[in-house]
Formats: structure tokens, C-alpha cells, sequence
């Protein structure tokens, strides 16, 4: 059966969906020795798919891999970066980051630090990257200036960018610092460069900002020692089971509203 070649290539575990897309832009995927472009479908049963020269195939499916990285500031949370810049990869070694299609699930832009997950399960990465997905991401911010209470609630509440309010968010203080101040923001959306916007409108520009916990799963718990940064450890199952939960749960709320909506069309028949 016929599929997005980016679909299948992310379901064999080789990339992420944006990622095959990229290596597809780049030129580095052939179908049958032919160059191939986006959007392109292809019969896995059938087509001879190939990246980089060499031939790859479901059967060659590396193990999954799930890690939780403590991205330092300055490191890309990408692949692959055109202006040479340091990626994610760099700091895995090499028979982690050669040949297992592991890549970064959504991203930490270059300044900020903390809290990154990166595994090879294509499909994962694909849910967690849904705009239906939802999963709360907990940041450490210091900001310039003392931002009251009426801006920590207008935050809370949801400010306009680009014309579309954002979801209700966690804010609150920690400290003031001086002329700065330390808030803990927890978001269950993820526009580019969210938080930095959000402040830089409010007039409290971010210094710094570091994602300290992505739902469950932190740089640090009661039983486990503060992961440093560029460091990586793999994720324990229960947290594994938690992402996987959050891109089936949806599904099944589905069905059941669906259900639910059934039975009560039922009633209103009878």
C-alpha cells in the first residue's frame, strides 16, 4: 500500500516526519535511484528507498531510543543546521547518533536551555508534535523588571499573538532578583518562541530561560541526580508509557465522545 514517503520513513524509525522532510529538500533521498521530492508516495513493498547513497529498509530498523537531554545554550534543536551551527546530535556519541534516526521531539530555540527529549520512534515524535497534543512543559524564566499582578494574570489569561489568543498558562513569581525577577510558566502549547514573545509584548523581556520538566518527566527527581548540562540519560519506562499515553488517550476520548454522542441521538430517536 501506497504512503507518504516522509510517513514511512518515520514509521521505520529512520526520522522524525519534519526531518525526512529536510533530508528530502536536501537531496538526500532517492526512490528506485531517482531523486525524491515532497509529497512524493511510495509502496514500501515494492520501491527501493535510499538516504545518502545507501539502501534502507523496515527490516533495518534500529532498536527505539528514548533519551532526555539538558540542551546547553548555544546548541541547535535540530538535525542538521546549514550555518554549521552546534546540533543536539553533537552531544550523543557516535553510535547513538549514527544510523538510529534519533532526533529531537519539538524544540528549545538556541539561547535556552534545559529539557529535551530525543528518540528514533517516529510515530511518538508525530503525536507529540499534533497541535491536539497537549502535554504541560514547565519553565524557569528570568525576566527584567518586577511584572505585577495584573500582568502575571493577563498571562495567565492568554495574550493575542499574531491575531490568535494563547491557552491559560501557569505563571507565578518565585523572586525578584535585583531590577529582575524569576517566574515558573508552565504551557500546554508550543508557538515558536512563545514565552520570549509573551514577555518581550508585556514589556519584561526574558535574560534567561530554562525548561526544567516536559509533563512527568524532569531534569531532576527525588531519585535521580541533577542531569548537567549537555548530558543525556534514557528515559525510565513509566516515562515512556506517559508519552505513549499522551498520544493514545486522545483517540480514545474521541471514541468515546463519539459513543457518547451516539447513544444520545439514540435517546432522542426513542
Amino acid at each position: 500500500m501506497e504512503a507518504r514517503l516522509q510517513k514511512v520513513l518515520a514509521q521505520w524509525g529512520i526520522a522524525s516526519r519534519r526531518e525526512a522532510e529536510e533530508m528530502i529538500r536536501h537531496s538526500r533521498v532517492r526512490i528506485n535511484g531517482v531523486l525524491a521530492h515532497l509529497g512524493q508516495k511510495v509502496d514500501p513493498q515494492k520501491d527501493a528507498i535510499a538516504i545518502d547513497g545507501k539502501p534502507v529498509s523496515k527490516k533495518q530498523r534500529p532498536a527505539l531510543i528514548y533519551l532526555l537531554l539538558h540542551k546547553p545554550a548555544g546548541v541547535v534543536s535540530t538535525c542538521y543546521d546549514p550555518h554549521r551551527r552546534p546540533i543536539v546530535l553533537d552531544l550523543l556519541p557516535k553510535e547513538l547518533r549514527e544510523g538510529t534516526g534519533i532526533h529531537p521531539v519539538g524544540r528549545l530555540d538556541a539561547d535556552s536551555t534545559g529539557a529535551l527529549i530525543l528518540t528514533n520512534d517516529g510515530n511518538l515524535t508525530f503525536g507529540l508534535t499534533h497541535p491536539r497534543h497537549s502535554i504541560s512543559k514547565t519553565y524557569r524564566v528570568l525576566v527584567e523588571g518586577h511584572p505585577p499582578e495584573t500582568v502575571l494574570k493577563m498571562w495567565r489569561q492568554g495574550v493575542m499573538l499574531e491575531g490568535r489568543k494563547t491557552r491559560p498558562a501557569k505563571v507565578q513569581l518565585i523572586e525578584h532578583r535585583g531590577e529582575q525577577s524569576f517566574l515558573e510558566i508552565v504551557l500546554q502549547e508550543g508557538r515558536n518562541r512563545q514565552i520570549r514573545r509573551i514577555a518581550q509584548q508585556l514589556g519584561y523581556p526574558v535574560i534567561k530561560l530554562h525548561r526544567t520538566a516536559i509533563g512527568p518527566i524532569q531534569l531532576q527527581t527525588p531519585k535521580e541526580p541533577f542531569l548537567e548540562e549537555g548530558k543525556y540519560r534514557s528515559l525510565k519506562n513509566h516515562e515512556i508509557h506517559f508519552l505513549q499515553d499522551q498520544i493514545t488517550q486522545p483517540i480514545k476520548d474521541s471514541v468515546e465522545l463519539r459513543s457518547v454522542s451516539r447513544h444520545e441521538m439514540a435517546k432522542k430517536e426513542e
